[in-house]
Protein backbone atom coordinates (compact mmCIF):
# COMPACT_ATOMS: atom_id res chain seq x y z
CA UNK A 1 0.00 0.00 0.00
CA UNK A 2 2.77 2.43 0.91
CA UNK A 3 4.52 1.62 -2.36
CA UNK A 4 1.35 2.34 -4.34
CA UNK A 5 0.83 5.61 -2.49
CA UNK A 6 4.44 6.56 -3.13
CA UNK A 7 4.11 5.94 -6.86
CA UNK A 8 0.87 7.89 -7.00
CA UNK A 9 2.43 10.80 -5.14
CA UNK A 10 5.40 10.81 -7.49
CA UNK A 11 3.20 10.76 -10.57
CA UNK A 12 0.98 13.53 -9.23
CA UNK A 13 4.05 15.62 -8.49
CA UNK A 14 5.34 15.02 -12.01
CA UNK A 15 1.97 15.99 -13.46
CA UNK A 16 1.97 19.18 -11.41
CA UNK A 17 5.48 20.04 -12.58
CA UNK A 18 4.47 19.40 -16.19
CA UNK A 19 1.51 21.78 -15.93
CA UNK A 20 3.69 24.38 -14.18
CA UNK A 21 6.31 24.15 -16.93
CA UNK A 22 3.63 24.74 -19.55
CA UNK A 23 2.32 27.76 -17.64
CA UNK A 24 5.75 29.40 -17.25
CA UNK A 25 5.94 30.45 -20.92
CA UNK A 26 2.30 31.52 -20.74
CA UNK A 27 3.13 33.74 -17.77
CA UNK A 28 5.94 35.35 -19.74
CA UNK A 29 3.60 35.93 -22.67
CA UNK A 30 1.10 37.48 -20.29
CA UNK A 31 3.76 39.96 -19.18
CA UNK A 32 4.48 40.75 -22.83
CA UNK A 33 0.79 41.32 -23.49
CA UNK A 34 0.57 43.86 -20.68
CA UNK A 35 3.43 45.89 -22.17
CA UNK A 36 3.40 48.07 -25.31
CA UNK A 37 3.40 46.03 -28.51
CA UNK A 38 6.90 44.66 -29.06
CA UNK A 39 9.01 44.81 -32.22
CA UNK A 40 8.50 41.13 -33.06
CA UNK A 41 4.72 41.44 -33.00
CA UNK A 42 4.83 44.61 -35.09
CA UNK A 43 7.28 43.21 -37.64
CA UNK A 44 5.46 39.91 -38.12
CA UNK A 45 2.10 41.67 -38.40
CA UNK A 46 3.41 44.06 -41.06
CA UNK A 47 5.13 41.35 -43.10
CA UNK A 48 2.18 38.95 -43.07
CA UNK A 49 -0.28 41.73 -43.82
CA UNK A 50 1.73 42.79 -46.86
CA UNK A 51 1.77 39.17 -48.05
CA UNK A 52 -1.99 38.84 -47.51
CA UNK A 53 -2.68 41.95 -49.61
CA UNK A 54 -0.42 40.72 -52.40
CA UNK A 55 -1.92 37.21 -52.43
CA UNK A 56 -5.72 37.43 -52.17
CA UNK A 57 -6.13 33.78 -53.19
CA UNK A 58 -4.07 32.61 -50.24
CA UNK A 59 -5.94 35.00 -47.98
CA UNK A 60 -9.29 33.50 -49.01
CA UNK A 61 -7.98 30.03 -48.16
CA UNK A 62 -6.83 31.25 -44.75
CA UNK A 63 -10.25 32.77 -44.07
CA UNK A 64 -11.98 29.49 -44.93
CA UNK A 65 -9.50 27.52 -42.82
CA UNK A 66 -9.83 29.77 -39.75
CA UNK A 67 -13.64 29.55 -39.95
CA UNK A 68 -13.69 25.80 -40.61
CA UNK A 69 -11.53 25.11 -37.54
CA UNK A 70 -12.71 28.01 -35.42
CA UNK A 71 -14.01 27.81 -31.83
CA UNK A 72 -17.58 26.75 -32.54
CA UNK A 73 -16.79 23.84 -34.89
CA UNK A 74 -14.45 22.45 -32.21
CA UNK A 75 -17.03 22.93 -29.47
CA UNK A 76 -19.70 21.22 -31.54
CA UNK A 77 -17.35 18.36 -32.43
CA UNK A 78 -16.36 17.76 -28.79
CA UNK A 79 -19.95 17.97 -27.51
CA UNK A 80 -21.17 15.65 -30.28
CA UNK A 81 -18.44 13.15 -29.40
CA UNK A 82 -19.37 13.48 -25.72
CA UNK A 83 -23.04 12.77 -26.48
CA UNK A 84 -22.01 9.65 -28.41
CA UNK A 85 -19.83 8.53 -25.49
CA UNK A 86 -22.68 9.17 -23.07
CA UNK A 87 -24.97 6.98 -25.15
CA UNK A 88 -22.29 4.26 -25.03
CA UNK A 89 -22.13 4.43 -21.25
CA UNK A 90 -18.81 6.33 -21.06
CA UNK A 91 -20.17 9.16 -18.91
CA UNK A 92 -16.83 9.92 -17.26
CA UNK A 93 -15.10 10.49 -20.59
CA UNK A 94 -18.00 12.62 -21.82
CA UNK A 95 -17.81 14.78 -18.69
CA UNK A 96 -14.03 15.17 -19.03
CA UNK A 97 -14.30 16.23 -22.68
CA UNK A 98 -17.05 18.81 -22.13
CA UNK A 99 -15.40 20.15 -18.98
CA UNK A 100 -12.06 20.61 -20.74
CA UNK A 101 -13.40 22.51 -23.75
CA UNK A 102 -15.68 24.62 -21.50
CA UNK A 103 -13.00 25.52 -18.95
CA UNK A 104 -10.57 26.46 -21.72
CA UNK A 105 -13.06 28.70 -23.45
CA UNK A 106 -14.11 30.47 -20.24
CA UNK A 107 -10.51 30.94 -19.10
CA UNK A 108 -9.58 32.49 -22.45
CA UNK A 109 -12.57 34.83 -22.22
CA UNK A 110 -11.66 35.94 -18.70
CA UNK A 111 -8.06 36.56 -19.73
CA UNK A 112 -9.20 38.65 -22.70
CA UNK A 113 -11.23 40.86 -20.37
CA UNK A 114 -8.49 41.14 -17.75
CA UNK A 115 -5.64 41.86 -20.16
CA UNK A 116 -7.76 44.03 -22.52
CA UNK A 117 -5.13 44.07 -25.25
CA UNK A 118 -6.10 45.84 -28.46
CA UNK A 119 -6.05 43.94 -31.74
CA UNK A 120 -3.76 45.03 -34.59
CA UNK A 121 -4.95 48.06 -36.54
CA UNK A 122 -3.69 47.61 -40.09
CA UNK A 123 -4.35 49.60 -43.29
CA UNK A 124 -6.76 47.84 -45.68
CA UNK A 125 -7.51 44.95 -43.28
CA UNK A 126 -8.23 41.59 -44.94
CA UNK A 127 -10.27 40.37 -41.95
CA UNK A 128 -11.93 41.76 -38.84
CA UNK A 129 -12.67 40.24 -35.43
CA UNK A 130 -14.53 41.59 -32.39
CA UNK A 131 -13.31 41.78 -28.80
CA UNK A 132 -9.89 41.90 -27.25
CA UNK A 133 -6.75 40.27 -28.55
CA UNK A 134 -4.95 38.25 -25.84
CA UNK A 135 -5.02 35.27 -26.01
CA UNK A 136 -6.29 34.06 -29.37
CA UNK A 137 -9.58 32.25 -28.75
CA UNK A 138 -9.23 30.40 -32.04
CA UNK A 139 -5.81 29.08 -31.02
CA UNK A 140 -7.03 28.07 -27.55
CA UNK A 141 -10.06 26.19 -28.84
CA UNK A 142 -8.25 24.54 -31.74
CA UNK A 143 -5.53 23.29 -29.39
CA UNK A 144 -8.00 22.02 -26.79
CA UNK A 145 -10.44 20.59 -29.32
CA UNK A 146 -7.79 18.71 -31.27
CA UNK A 147 -6.13 17.50 -28.06
CA UNK A 148 -9.38 16.27 -26.52
CA UNK A 149 -10.48 14.38 -29.62
CA UNK A 150 -7.08 12.71 -30.02
CA UNK A 151 -7.00 11.68 -26.36
CA UNK A 152 -10.47 10.16 -26.78
CA UNK A 153 -9.46 8.33 -29.97
CA UNK A 154 -6.07 6.97 -28.85
CA UNK A 155 -7.33 3.79 -27.11
CA UNK A 156 -8.94 2.64 -30.37
CA UNK A 157 -5.96 3.43 -32.62
CA UNK A 158 -2.99 1.18 -33.48
CA UNK A 159 0.30 2.40 -32.03
CA UNK A 160 1.64 3.89 -35.30
CA UNK A 161 -1.62 5.73 -36.01
CA UNK A 162 -1.44 7.36 -32.60
CA UNK A 163 1.62 9.28 -33.74
CA UNK A 164 -0.18 10.31 -36.90
CA UNK A 165 -3.15 11.51 -34.84
CA UNK A 166 -0.91 13.70 -32.68
CA UNK A 167 0.80 15.13 -35.78
CA UNK A 168 -2.57 16.02 -37.28
CA UNK A 169 -3.71 17.60 -34.01
CA UNK A 170 -0.59 19.76 -33.77
CA UNK A 171 -0.90 20.75 -37.42
CA UNK A 172 -4.50 21.89 -36.94
CA UNK A 173 -3.72 23.84 -33.76
CA UNK A 174 -0.66 25.58 -35.16
CA UNK A 175 -2.21 26.26 -38.57
CA UNK A 176 -5.25 27.92 -36.98
CA UNK A 177 -2.95 29.98 -34.77
CA UNK A 178 -1.03 31.03 -37.88
CA UNK A 179 -4.20 32.11 -39.72
CA UNK A 180 -5.08 34.52 -36.91
CA UNK A 181 -1.76 36.32 -37.27
CA UNK A 182 -1.67 36.10 -41.07
CA UNK A 183 -5.16 37.64 -41.30
CA UNK A 184 -4.08 40.52 -39.08
CA UNK A 185 -6.59 39.95 -36.26
CA UNK A 186 -4.03 38.86 -33.64
CA UNK A 187 -0.43 39.55 -32.68
CA UNK A 188 1.92 36.59 -32.88
CA UNK A 189 2.22 36.55 -29.06
CA UNK A 190 -1.59 36.22 -28.84
CA UNK A 191 -1.51 33.12 -31.02
CA UNK A 192 1.41 31.54 -29.17
CA UNK A 193 -0.31 32.24 -25.84
CA UNK A 194 -3.48 30.60 -27.13
CA UNK A 195 -1.64 27.39 -27.99
CA UNK A 196 0.25 27.35 -24.69
CA UNK A 197 -2.94 27.97 -22.69
CA UNK A 198 -4.74 25.22 -24.60
CA UNK A 199 -1.96 22.74 -23.82
CA UNK A 200 -2.02 23.75 -20.14
CA UNK A 201 -5.78 23.23 -19.83
CA UNK A 202 -5.66 19.79 -21.49
CA UNK A 203 -2.68 18.81 -19.34
CA UNK A 204 -4.42 19.91 -16.14
CA UNK A 205 -7.74 18.15 -16.78
CA UNK A 206 -6.00 15.02 -18.04
CA UNK A 207 -3.84 14.88 -14.90
CA UNK A 208 -6.96 15.32 -12.75
CA UNK A 209 -8.77 12.54 -14.62
CA UNK A 210 -5.80 10.19 -14.29
CA UNK A 211 -5.66 10.91 -10.56
CA UNK A 212 -9.34 9.99 -10.26
CA UNK A 213 -8.78 6.76 -12.19
CA UNK A 214 -6.06 5.66 -9.81
CA UNK A 215 -8.14 6.55 -6.79
CA UNK A 216 -10.74 4.14 -8.20
CA UNK A 217 -8.14 1.38 -8.30
CA UNK A 218 -7.65 1.39 -12.07
CA UNK A 219 -4.25 0.63 -13.54
CA UNK A 220 -1.96 3.62 -14.18
CA UNK A 221 -2.06 4.84 -17.76
CA UNK A 222 0.14 7.00 -19.96
CA UNK A 223 -2.47 9.39 -21.45
CA UNK A 224 -0.25 10.70 -24.27
CA UNK A 225 0.17 7.14 -25.56
CA UNK A 226 -3.01 5.39 -24.38
CA UNK A 227 -5.61 8.12 -24.04
CA UNK A 228 -7.36 9.31 -20.91
CA UNK A 229 -9.20 6.03 -20.30
CA UNK A 230 -7.68 3.06 -22.15
CA UNK A 231 -10.31 0.64 -20.82
CA UNK A 232 -13.03 2.67 -22.55
CA UNK A 233 -12.53 0.76 -25.81
CA UNK A 234 -13.84 -2.48 -24.36
CA UNK A 235 -16.69 -0.70 -22.56
CA UNK A 236 -17.82 1.07 -25.73
CA UNK A 237 -17.54 -2.10 -27.82
CA UNK A 238 -19.67 -3.99 -25.31
CA UNK A 239 -22.41 -1.40 -25.73
CA UNK A 240 -22.23 -1.38 -29.55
Amino acid sequence: MRSEEGRLGLRLAMASVAVALVMIPFGLLLVVARMPVNDLDLRVAADLHAYALENPGVTRVLIVWTDLFGPWPWRIAVVAYAVWLLNKGAARLAAWAVTTITVGGLLALVLKIVVARARPHLPDPVALAPGDSFPSGHAVNATIGAGVIVLLLLPALPRWWRRVAWCVAWFLALSVAYTRVALGVHWVSDAVAGVVLGVAVVAATTAAFETWRREQGRRPAAPLAEGVEPESVEAVRDRT
